[in-house]
């Protein structure tokens, strides 16, 4: 097989969802100019199959929560950088409160998101619906932060895919990797149904698909697909202010077993409302966090204990029609963490792993990839999200 050079820089991306082009758009800002690889299209996965929420309050306090503030002050200059419109909005978000349980959780959960100076309060529910007029009356309280946002997932992808090939990537869509290279104890390039290509970097950026990448260097990842299912409604008035979660959803999320006796169904299906509005009126409303294997279809079953969460929380959900549903797969890790730098055959980088966090993480991820490529200097977070983390 003719073996084709991916100059200038051979680097070599392989995944074209949001964090694969992320990478791809922050090294051609240095002058890299990579080859982004995705066997199927660009935002043809979990990135095109995901909510629109930039969310700092779903996230554990501590180093993720770190991350995604930072990267969150990277999105409200970036649809101007990438010069394309990427549907950014910064309404604030807010979290449900649906009992006394719930309320502990999450007056502890806030008291810490403070302390890292997230700027976020417990509303009364009368408070709350000032923000929210459409959230219960019966429901306990509600947290509400101004930091959280939103943004298009598609429109986010191809932006920086785009923007990237506009400064010199290489993009081939279709292109299934069936073997990646190596001589001397490091890569040195990868074959694809499309051809063979040199590459002196490669990174690992397959989502929940990036264990399969990960056995052809015989590295084992432990990143497993976790499917969480979406259903869009029709076009409605402005009904949702921001993004809305339920205290359920945190809970599913960070400590499952909490919601085990309440509602043993909603709690096998990681159920917890995770609600949104479109630009055109549509609803999102999910969502679900399955550990089902490859499998990617919905369920009957899921989309009625959402909806049926989703009534209790805003009651004028009931009448809505509905018009798709659909389902992505998260790449779930152990720790709930990405995965991200190098690996034990040099030349071999992660970066997947992050679940329902990709779209906030997308600057930063890229970003920090990118300047590790270019000047081989890691950042503390990419220190502290090493692939080995898991042997220890």
């Amino acid at each position: 097989m003719n073996i084709a050079r991916t100059q200038p820089g051979e680097v070599v991306i392989i995944g074209a969802g949001v964090i694969g082009s992320a990478i791809a758009y922050y090294l051609t800002k240095h002058g890299i100019k990579p080859l982004l690889l995705d066997q199927c299209d660009v935002c043809s996965g979990s990135s095109g199959a995901c909510d629109k929420a930039i969310s700092m309050q779903s996230k554990n306090p501590g180093l993720h929560l770190s991350m995604a503030m930072e990267s969150a002050a990277m999105f409200p200059g970036l649809g101007e950088e990438l010069d394309d419109d990427i549907d950014y909005g910064s309404s604030g978000g807010m979290i449900a409160i649906e009992n006394e349980q719930q309320m502990a959780i999450m007056e502890n959960f806030v008291a810490r998101q403070q302390a890292l100076g997230l700027p976020v309060d417990l509303l009364s529910i009368e408070e709350a619906r000032r923000h929210q007029p459409a959230l219960s009356p019966s429901l306990l309280a509600s947290t509400y932060s101004p930091a959280d946002a939103e943004v298009s997932p598609l429109k986010l992808t191809f932006g920086f895919a785009r923007a990237a090939r506009k400064l010199g990537a290489i993009i081939h869509t279709g292109a299934k990797v069936t073997d990646i290279e190596s001589s001397g104890g490091r890569v040195s390039g990868v074959v694809t149904s499309k051809g063979a290509f040199r590459a002196d970097i490669i990174i690992n950026a397959a989502g929940a698909y990036a264990p399969f990448i990960g056995r052809l260097v015989s590295l084992e990842i432990p990143i497993k697909p976790r499917r969480g299912q979406i259903i869009v409604t029709e076009a409605m008035p402005p009904t949702i202010f921001g993004t809305l979660w339920s205290a359920r959803y945190i809970v599913a999320k960070h400590t499952p077993d909490l919601i085990r006796q309440e509602d043993p169904q909603a709690a096998e299906l990681g159920v917890g409302l995770s609600l949104g509005q479109t630009q055109e009126g549509t609803l999102l409303i999910g969502g679900t966090r399955e550990l089902v294997g490859y499998d990617s279809s919905t369920t009957p079953e899921a989309l009625s204990t959402i909806l049926r969460h989703a009534v209790n929380i805003v009651p004028g959900l009931k009448n809505i029609h509905i018009i798709r549903v659909f389902s992505g797969l998260r790449p779930y890790t152990p720790d709930g963490m990405p995965i991200l730098g190098p690996t034990e055959l040099a030349g071999f980088l992660m970066a997947a792993g992050h679940e329902g966090d990709g779209i906030a993480l997308a600057p930063l991820t890229g970003k920090m990839m990118a300047d590790y490529v270019a000047g081989g200097i890691e950042s503390p977070a990419i220190q502290k999200l090493h692939l080995e983390r898991f042997a220890q």
